[in-house]
Parts: C-alpha cells; sequence; structure tokens
C-alpha cells in the first residue's frame, strides 16, 4: 500500500512536497519528470530526515531532480513500488536488501545511509524484562520487514522458537505500534532510532538494543530496482548526492534541521535532538558499501532462518554511485 500525499497530509498535517526544476539544471541530472523518494515507514530518523531536509533545502533541485516524497507502511509494500518503478529510489533497514534479493526481486544497494545497527526493542514504561515476553505479542512494521527479522533474532538469541514461543505481528507505522502497546495488545514492538523518539516522548522504554546481537551491521540503505539502475543512473547519482548533502547539513546544522524535521514527523524539538544526537554519529559520511558488513548480516540472517540460502554478495549491491563526493 502506498500512502497518497493525502495521506501524509492526514498523518502527519504536512502536505509531501513536491520540488520543480530550475530553468536551467546541472548536467549530472536533467530530470525529466517528478521521480518518488520512498521510505519504508515514515516515522524514522534514518531514513526519513534525509529526504525532508533535502526538500526543503532544495537539495534535490540543485542536482536537478524533480522529487516527491512518499513514505510507505513497510518493507515489502516499498520493494513492490521500487519494482515497479513507481518509485526510484528507496530507503529502508538493510536486511531488506538480503531478503528481498533472496525471494527473487531485482533490487540492488545503492549506498548506505547509515552504519551500525540502531533497531531497538522497546516496551512500556514501567519496564520490562526479555525472559518475560516468552508467549507474549511483538510488534513489527510488517511481516517480512527488517524489524520482523529482528524480532526473529531476538527470540532466538534467548533460546526460544520465534514461531511458538512468542507472536509477531504487523502493525505498520510507529503511531499504531505504540497504541497497540498501550492498549496492551502487545507487550513490546521493534523499532529504530535506537528507541530515543519514544522514550523521549515517556511512552516506552528499552528492552533490548539489537547491536548487541550484531557487532557489524548496516542500519539503512538506498536501493533501486536493476531496471531503474539502467534506465536512469543520473536520476539515481543525483537523488543520491541530493539526500548525502541534507545529511552533511544535518550535522553541520542541528538546529536548523530540527526546525524542518520535527513539524513533518508531529516531534517536539526535544525529541528531534534525541533522535539527532542517537543517530548522527552512525550516518555514513559518502555511502560506501561495506561488504564485512553485509557478510555478517547474511550470516546472522542464515542463521536465524530469516533466509535459507547464501547468494554472492555481489548480486546484493552497486558502487555504480558511491563514494559520494560533495
Amino acid at each position: 500500500m502506498r500512502y497518497t500525499r493525502r495521506d501524509l497530509l492526514k498523518a502527519t498535517a504536512t502536505a509531501a512536497i513536491s520540488v520543480s526544476l530550475p530553468a536551467t539544471v546541472p548536467r549530472r541530472a536533467r530530470a525529466q519528470s517528478t521521480v518518488k523518494i520512498g521510505t519504508a515507514v515514515l516515522g524514522a530518523y534514518t531514513l526519513s530526515a534525509s529526504v525532508l531536509v533535502a526538500l526543503e533545502k532544495g537539495f534535490f533541485k540543485e542536482q536537478g531532480v524533480n522529487a516527491e516524497f512518499v513514505p510507505f507502511r513497510g518493507g515489502p509494500d516499498l520493494v513492490k513500488a521500487v519494482i515497479s518503478g513507481d518509485v526510484l529510489l528507496g530507503l529502508t533497514g538493510s536486511t531488506d536488501i538480503l531478503v528481498f534479493r533472496e525471494a527473487g526481486s531485482p533490487i540492488r544497494m545503492t549506498a548506505t545511509q547509515a552504519d551500525g545497527n540502531d533497531f531497538v526493542l522497546v516496551g512500556p514504561t514501567e519496564g520490562t524484562k526479555m525472559a518475560e515476553l516468552k508467549g507474549k505479542t511483538l510488534g513489527v512494521t510488517r511481516i517480512g520487514a527488517a524489524t520482523w527479522v529482528f524480532a526473529r533474532m531476538a527470540a532466538k538469541a534467548q533460546g526460544w522458537d520465534p514461531e511458538r514461543d512468542v507472536k509477531i505481528v504487523g502493525l505498520g507505522g510507529l503511531d499504531a505500534q505504540v497504541a497497540a502497546l498501550a492498549r496492551k495488545e502487545i507487550a513490546a514492538f521493534v523499532w529504530g532510532d535506537y528507541g530515543t523518539v519514544t522514550e523521549t516522548q515517556g511512552r516506552t522504554k528499552l528492552i533490548l538494543r539489537m547491536d548487541t546481537l550484531t557487532p557489524k551491521w548496516i542500519a539503512s540503505i538506498q536501493y533501486a530496482s536493476e531496471d531503474q539502475i539502467k534506465k536512469s543512473p543520473e536520476a539515481i547519482r543525483g537523488a543520491t548526492r541530493a539526500l548525502f548533502q541534507a545529511l552533511r547539513f544535518m550535522k553541520q546544522s542541528p538546529a536548523e534541521s530540527a526546525a524542518i524535521i520535527g513539524p513533518k514527523l508531529s516531534w517536539t524539538p526535544e525529541v528531534v535532538r534525541a533522535a539527532h544526537a542517537a543517530c548522527a554519529p552512525v550516518f555514513s559520511e559518502d555511502g560506501r558499501i561495506h561488504v564485512e558488513s553485509l557478510r555478517a548480516m547474511q550470516d546472522a540472517l542464515l542463521d536465524a532462518g530469516s533466509i535459507k540460502r547464501r547468494l554472492p554478495l555481489e548480486e546484493h549491491y552497486t558502487t555504480e554511485f558511491t563514494p559520494v563526493r560533495l
């Protein structure tokens, strides 16, 4: 399911933003029509923040890209839109590239958005221990998404069977997860951004950091379909440069960035600052793809049963667009 501009307006009290081409555009990316930049979810700082800043500051326009932002309900929905050509560039949790490639999806990672592992398992504010979750229900964005993979990994790390000892349900975005937790329909849920957003809001408490299970990892990535990599390399290159301009700006001007991001995500300045403090250190400087981290991820997913076979790593990515030089 793709969020329309009206859906985004309802969800965030802001409209999706479309940037027009200047009269003269850089020869790097002379876009002929609007291209869509998609994220697996809206309320994840490592995914959405750079897109929002790039649009507001005109970085896509500088790179000759006429861009529109379209958030989705999870990685599986996003990948369908990328494969169909409806979305040019997708930003998502890194496990998607391994899971979806194994399933036969013709996509390739084009850049690293954030290194490390920013996913966590969070529960109610009164506190919950991991051992208390056996037999309980855990929330994720969608079955098959990165959050689902980590919920299974967390269960397996306890020696549990993720099919029998916990129930994993797909609930969609962050607001749905928090609401289900408040109603006690779930005992915990998996999210990114180190859990800083809901914890700063006083709505959750950390149970488990997933980076304790994954010493080498990639938090989030950018990817495109193999078809678009062939047909629209300059548009992808321009969009990628714009996103890394935004990441650099966010590090250099956190206060101005917070003023842009906060209203779009309905977050207070305090929440944005907390998310920025946690996530900015892991944002990639140039999008370089660390193959050793992909290998460690592949090993972990095989061990967890999330993928069943070891495909050659070079089939998962392209180095055509990295390292990004601004």
